[in-house]
């Protein structure tokens, strides 16, 4: 096992993403050693196979969570796990099909070389893509940069990123927040806040089609008054912040 097999893992939150999650875990253990996944709540029967998976392959883990909490909250499941495994650095990946798994080498090894930053996934969208989701994240992503002063957050929601696992332990075991949709948003700026440097990598991602095996629990209405309570929570809160965040970009530029 190399270095960065002992310090890196892929984590993947999933909640009843069907069959695509198993063709998902398999072409993420083509790529990296080892994946976890936690499986949150899940009921469309997908947990068996994958603790089948895990019998036959021990570069892959599974936890199974008795119930739905969100995004967030399985991610900070698989995060304490992974720090208390000696891992320092936490790769999220959604179960869903769309994120790039013959990226994994490549977001890992950018990490090896900076690993005091969070390596954010800035996506590659085709035509696949719903063009309202291309607009909303646009959105969010001028409000970050507002909450952080244009600190270099390429996009706010993408969620293929390696993450160093001891700060985002920390951000997210100090705040009640960040345990559903907002988890990606929120995590970044956070993280921005505390100093943590930021590297920007394109990424290719894929929207499936059902009849492919593409599922998505992203509700338009509940899921954008979620992110719209966040933002005015961060916006208020960079208010207050304002010296620090002027401090940073300060010590950044120089």
């Amino acid at each position: 096992m190399s270095a960065a097999s002992r310090s890196h893992l892929v984590l993947i939150p999933s909640y009843n993403t069907g069959p695509i999650l198993l063709d998902t875990v398999s072409q993420a253990r083509q790529h990296w050693n080892p994946v976890w996944v936690v499986v949150d709540g899940s009921d469309d029967g997908n947990s068996e196979e994958l603790l089948k998976m895990q019998q036959a392959d021990p570069g892959l883990r599974v936890f199974i969570l008795p119930r739905n909490r969100g995004k967030g909250a399985a991610v900070l499941y698989g995060l304490r796990q992974a720090v208390n495994h000696g891992f320092t650095h936490v790769l999220t990946m959604d179960a869903d099909g769309q994120h790039p798994a013959a990226s994994l080498p490549r977001f890992m090894h950018e990490s090896q070389q900076a690993p005091q930053a969070m390596i954010l996934g800035k996506p590659l969208f085709d035509e696949t893509a719903p063009k309202i989701r291309v607009r909303g994240r646009k959105i969010s992503n001028w409000w970050v940069n507002l909450e952080t002063l244009w600190y270099g957050i390429g996009d706010s929601l993408f969620g293929f990123r390696v993450y160093p696992a001891a700060p985002l332990l920390k951000i997210m075991t100090s705040h009640r927040w960040m345990r559903r949709f907002d988890f990606d948003a929120e995590a970044v700026v956070r993280l921005a806040w505390a100093g943590v440097p930021v590297r920007n990598i394109d990424a290719a991602v894929r929207y499936l089609l059902p009849a492919e095996g593409g599922v998505s629990h992203f509700r338009y209405v509940r899921d954008n008054v979620l992110l719209v309570w966040m933002h005015t929570r961060l916006v208020l809160e960079s208010v207050v912040r304002l010296p620090v965040l002027v401090w940073h970009r300060l010590r950044t530029s120089h």
